[in-house]
């Protein structure tokens, strides 16, 4: 069976710098594959080489058997991109976006009417078809992007972090139409920075300056954790960090909103030292657990590793 999306080998420098640095992976059809890191890992990059927007250095990608650089027309006819700044023209309607969108793509006449229609219910844009996209807001510019890059139904969906800037509700419903799209066999490529988007995903790729850092499901991610991570609740996070970094020098510490997360290979001895240390230092303890390892607590540990 081919695969949806393969890359070997894959690698791009500009002017000497290591933009993607051999990348070799497949995504099979019909799943979600999260490509995750942080700004400048490298993720853009390799979405543009995947897309046959840019040529690789070296190495080779292929999009169910086509060549991205020997094949890279046959390519744009099987996929629909949507990249971080997509293009939408402001001045235009959403109605007459996605027209000029499906005219790009060469969608025939005969049956567009009943498609876009689809389309607008799909991403619950039906009561804004008239509005000018540049009065939409975050969230409905992401769900236009997104039909705009389905008119042509594509077999593969690539998403360059597509959520970027959008609000906690917009995101949940944007993800929510994703997986009605898996239910319609697309395959989708989606590059995040946020590691619980990752969660959402059938396999995750963590990405960390142009390297593949580690591949698998989130939670074959999850067993490459080293220890157990104790979860300290406390009124003053920050404070709580600083001193626990400084007293249990053995164990990894680290700042995740208003939690601390220490990771330790004998937790119920850290957890003992952690309520001592706090309580000396006539700082509140509202809480202490053990809790499951977060893909951020993951990807923090592989990093630490390197």
């Amino acid at each position: 069976m081919i695969a949806a999306i393969q890359a070997e080998i894959l690698a791009k420098s500009f002017n000497g710098l290591v933009a993607v640095d051999a990348l070799t992976f497949k995504v099979d059809g019909g799943e979600i594959f999260g490509l995750v890191g942080p700004d400048g890992a490298g993720k853009t990059t390799t979405m543009r080489l995947l897309t046959s927007i840019l040529e690789p250095t070296s190495g080779d990608a292929w999009v169910f058997g086509h060549h991205t650089v020997k094949e890279a027309e046959a390519i744009k006819e099987e996929i629909g991109y949507m990249s971080q700044r997509f293009g939408l023209y402001p001045d235009l309607t959403v109605m007459e976006n996605i027209d000029f969108y499906a005219d790009i793509y060469g969608v025939p006449r005969k049956g567009r009417g009943e498609r876009i229609d689809r389309l607008l219910a799909f991403s619950n844009l039906t009561p804004f078809k008239r509005r000018l996209a540049g009065n939409l807001s975050g969230g409905m510019k992401q769900k236009l992007g997104l039909a705009c890059a389905l008119i042509h139904t594509p077999r593969v969906l690539f998403l360059d972090e597509p959520t970027n800037g959008v609000d906690p509700v917009s995101r949940r419903d944007f993800w929510r139409i994703l997986y009605q799209l898996l239910r319609e066999k697309v395959t989708i490529f989606v590059s995040t920075a946020y590691l619980d988007e990752a969660e959402r995903c059938n396999r995750v790729g963590l990405i960390h300056k142009g390297k593949l850092l580690a591949l698998g499901t989130p939670g074959d991610l999850k067993k490459l954790m080293e220890g157990t991570i104790v979860e300290v609740r406390t009124p003053e996070p920050r404070k709580a960090t600083d001193l626990l970094r400084e007293e249990l020098k053995s164990d990894s510490v680290g700042l995740f909103g208003s939690r601390v997360h220490v990771v330790t290979l004998e937790p119920d001895k850290t957890m003992k030292k952690a309520e001592d240390i706090l309580k000396r230092t006539g700082l509140k303890l509202m809480g202490l657990r053990l809790i499951e390892p977060s893909l951020e607590d993951v990807f923090i540990s592989v990093l630490a590793k390197k």
